[in-house]
């Protein structure tokens, strides 16, 4: 297995970058372009817990888009051609309380996409 992969790293940082412009924009089709569409993609956020694209589609159209905030530092690592690992911190605008975002993103026939996503801030109990 190669770790790294220039080529691979280079489609799955795209594809990051893409969905942090998407959530920043409140584009929410793009975001779910970006998610895995099956009942088995989950992401658990700061006050929610979500199994299923259909309750993480649910969630995204009713919260009325995400805090701006911007990264901090990122660290995307791919394992083999079709299986990559996405960590950032963030800082919300106005704090620099540091939140963290974790992504598990696969390569499917129609390009990479987030299974699995954590989203938390610093010392939060939520």
């Amino acid at each position: 297995m190669i770790i790294d992969d220039p080529q691979a790293l280079a489609e799955v940082t795209a594809a990051f970058h893409e969905y942090e412009r998407a959530l920043m924009a409140d584009d929410v089709a793009a975001m779910d372009r970006l998610f895995h569409d099956a009942p088995t993609t989950v992401r658990y956020g700061v006050g929610e817990t979500l199994y299923g694209i259909e309750e993480i589609r649910a969630f995204r159209k009713g919260r009325g888009g995400s805090p701006q905030r911007r990264l901090g530092r990122v660290a995307i690592t791919t394992y083999g051609s079709d299986l990559a690992s996405a960590n950032a911190e963030f800082f919300r605008e106005g704090t620099e309380r540091r939140g963290r975002q974790s992504q598990i993103w696969v390569r499917f026939a129609d390009g990479w996409k987030v299974v699995a996503a954590h989203v938390s801030l610093e010392g939060s109990t939520s």
